[in-house]
């Protein structure tokens, strides 16, 4: 029986395996921020009552004037979703009948949402370094190419100058670029191709307010593009789609520089001792630059006994088995606070020393 294509819900992972959910569950599968929201979010709850009860504006404020300050770009060259995923869905009808390039393995949106509208997909199978003259060439013969940097599930980061020549190469044959950089917060807005826009109208930056900021629940993500393509995405998207207690909040978060800088680090340790953890144990764990790891077991035949080991132990990590490139035989696991980051290395452990000998 299939799993789902996504991380987070992780009841609906005991419901498809059979397995009984335990009581305590810790969902290592979803990857937002573990910190959790900014503190204001809390502190100001009750003051954004009075928005339930008012339409949203229909453009996003006040998140599209914050997107757009932040970002130093004009408001024209801005639109809101609700989440990233609307603007993936938005997107795609502009590809109907036409050649798209994925970069797998990688986030399962864009062939979810280009599939319906029969775009033919050439794959690429890189779970490390990008195979640049393979992508390029590709790029000559496509309308759209999906790059997600730093990369969904693996963390790998491409080049800034990579992609830079992606873009140049691929405006020279008229091929957009659908870039996601919905984890990059966690790394340096220096690495961003935001301030390359106004050079490349060809590329389309997509942002997600979710990871960073730990919002999955309002809702929130944002694109940036020349107005052209923007006023292109819009006419697709739904009058209100985003929710004024979201782009409220949204607008606040982007104000939050001491909270990001604190993410930051902190993410950055726990990969650290997570990955030392798990190369001590044999396993073969990716690089990553973000808020993840993508790591294989010595002896990836025992992926499946180790997944619901855990998942009885209340540990769920996100399985690959609907990555192209993974197949199922990797593991991704999200970073989280201290204690549970403990907690699922001494479950973790107890395996490992089970299985070694055997």
């Amino acid at each position: 029986m299939a799993l789902p294509n996504h991380g987070a819900n992780a009841h609906h992972v005991y419901e498809r395996l059979g397995i009984e959910m335990p009581k305590m569950v810790i969902d290592y599968s979803e990857n937002v921020n573990p910190i959790g929201p900014p503190a204001f979010v809390y502190e100001r709850w009750s003051a954004y009552a009075h928005l339930i009860t008012k339409y949203p504006d229909p453009l996003g404020e006040p998140f599209l004037s914050a997107a757009a300050n932040y970002h130093n770009i004009s408001i024209e060259n801005v639109i809101v979703g609700n989440g990233a995923a609307e603007i993936f869905a938005s997107l795609a009808k502009r590809y109907e009948n036409k050649r798209a390039v994925l970069i797998h393995p990688t986030f399962s949106e864009y062939e979810a949402t280009l599939t319906p509208y029969n775009v033919y997909i050439k794959e690429i199978i890189a779970t490390g370094k990008v195979p640049l003259d393979e992508v390029l060439d590709e790029v000559e013969f496509a309308e759209v190419i999906y790059i997600c940097r730093p990369n969904n599930p693996t963390g790998y980061l491409i080049p800034l100058e990579e992609i830079i020549q992606i873009a140049k190469y691929a405006k020279r044959y008229k091929c957009e670029v659908v870039l996601d950089e919905a984890f990059l917060d966690f790394i340096d807005e220096k690495e961003s191709f935001i301030p390359y826009l106004k050079d490349f109208p060809n590329v389309i930056v997509v942002r997600s307010m979710t990871k960073m900021y730990a919002i999955p629940g309002i809702r929130l993500g944002y694109a940036l593009a020349s107005e052209l393509i923007v006023n292109d995405i819009r006419y697709r998207m739904p009058h209100w789609n985003s929710n004024a207690i979201a782009t409220t909040v949204g607008a606040d978060c982007l104000q939050e520089e001491d909270y990001r800088i604190q993410t930051i680090a902190f993410a950055k340790e726990m990969r650290e001792q997570m990955t030392t953890f798990l190369e001590k144990w044999n396993c073969i764990v990716l690089p990553s630059t973000t808020n993840f790891l993508c790591f294989q077991l010595w002896d990836p035949a025992r992926s499946k006994g180790f997944f619901e080991y855990l998942l009885a132990k209340g540990c769920v990590l996100r399985h690959t088995e609907n990555f192209k490139g993974l197949d199922g035989k990797w593991f991704r696991v999200g970073m989280k606070e201290s204690s549970q980051m403990e907690h699922l290395q001494k479950e973790m452990t107890t395996w490992f020393v089970e299985n070694l000998s055997s």
